[in-house]
């Protein structure tokens, strides 16, 4: 289809040669800056002919980039399809803890975790300078666990049907049935002597509960129901100084696997294939974030007018279509993935069915906020 649309334009830019070689009565105009340039066809018909040939083949350079970016492949690879269906797990009501996720508690052991699921898939530094543990088959049952030095649970978090609780809150559940059965929800978190307010127009809400932090997002594209929840221990949350830790090397490579992997789980939900990992479009995002971070600007065109289908061309990325996810200041991954999927925008590109391969890069400012790029493409 794209070799079909590059000889029809090609057909056009020749009968406009053709139309312009035969009306050697008109002139070419030329406007440049608001500095109009006139050379008459009957002065140097050959020179100029050679000029308007230059400028159409340039014009159809640009216009094939500007298809390629938003035809979509329509041969994509048979791997990208989505795996058969995986059975999930009989979900249990929790007898002592409120939630559960797998039928996994707070406070549970390393062994019975992995007795219960197998082994994890991935190991990824997190904000709280554990290790979040991915359990999950081909994205399906997706389930992240840390673990503290004694490998006992204190950190969960799905965004998948794997919640029960002894309210019935489950995945879906909408907002009201939440807030009725727990309560007031926090509004402030206290890290040393400050309070970090969280914002009015949130959507999540934070419970303290269980010596627990209990967060529930919900998903205002599906009428503000739960789509995720994380559950951190007192311990661990109170053990971490500040909203903003130091962003060094490996918490950056881990916030950029976890988003990944947060994608991917997002697509099988919605039956979608997985993604596959791209080193090199991961340079490229890593590039722009710190670039956003050093010089204090968030948007997708660079200080030098370059947009993302740019940056990708300039570092040697070639694709049929491309899009670009940008975060700004979330704390985790979780928290930047879930403010993704509520941006109608950013949904749409992590669920776009024709994409196949996705680079995450990340990079810190000089406070330790992060900055996310996503760049989704397909070859």
């Amino acid at each position: 289809m794209r070799t079909l649309l590059r000889w029809l334009i090609l057909i056009v830019i020749i009968y406009g040669i053709w139309n312009f070689v035969s009306d050697k009565s008109n002139s070419l105009s030329l406007s440049t800056e608001g500095n109009e340039l006139h050379d008459s066809v009957n002065e140097d018909s050959i020179s100029n002919v050679l000029q308007f040939i230059s400028n159409e083949i340039g014009k159809l350079k640009s216009l094939i980039l500007q298809t390629e970016e938003i035809l979509p492949d329509w041969n994509v690879e048979e791997d990208t399809k989505l795996s058969e269906s995986i059975e999930k797990p009989d979900l249990i009501t929790p007898d002592k803890q409120t939630f559960s996720i797998y039928n996994i508690s707070i406070g549970e052991s390393k062994q019975k975790v992995e007795e219960l699921i197998g082994e994890s898939k991935r190991e990824t530094i997190n904000e709280y300078g554990i290790s979040w543990s991915t359990y999950h088959q081909d994205y399906q049952n997706f389930i992240m666990v840390g673990y503290d030095s004694s490998n006992t649970v204190v950190a969960l978090y799905t965004n998948q049907d794997l919640i029960s609780s002894k309210d019935g809150i489950k995945l879906g559940s909408d907002k009201e049935t939440v807030l009725d059965s727990l309560g007031d929800p926090l509004t402030e978190l206290q890290k040393g002597f400050v309070f970090y307010k969280m914002p009015d127009d949130r959507d999540y809400e934070m419970f303290l509960m269980d010596d627990s932090y209990v967060t529930i997002f919900f998903d205002k594209h599906k009428n503000n129901t739960v789509t995720a929840m994380q559950i951190i221990s007192t311990e661990l949350e109170d053990n971490r100084d500040d909203f903003y830790v130091s962003g060094d090397e490996q918490l950056k490579i881990g916030f950029e696997y976890q988003l990944f992997d947060l994608t991917n789980a997002s697509r099988v939900n919605n039956q979608l294939h997985p993604l596959g990992w791209d080193d090199a479009v991961k340079e490229t995002a890593r590039d722009h974030s710190l670039d956003m971070a050093t010089n204090n600007y968030f948007d997708h065109t660079n200080l030098d007018g370059e947009s993302p289908f740019d940056r990708m061309l300039n570092d040697g990325i070639r694709y049929s279509i491309a899009g670009e996810n940008l975060a700004y200041g979330q704390n985790s991954s979780i928290f930047a993935h879930e403010g993704l999927m509520n941006s109608l925008g950013h949904r749409e590109n992590i669920l776009q069915k024709d994409f196949t391969l996705l680079g995450v890069g990340v990079a810190f400012n000089e406070k330790s906020q992060p900055y996310y790029t996503e760049n989704f493409l397909t070859k």
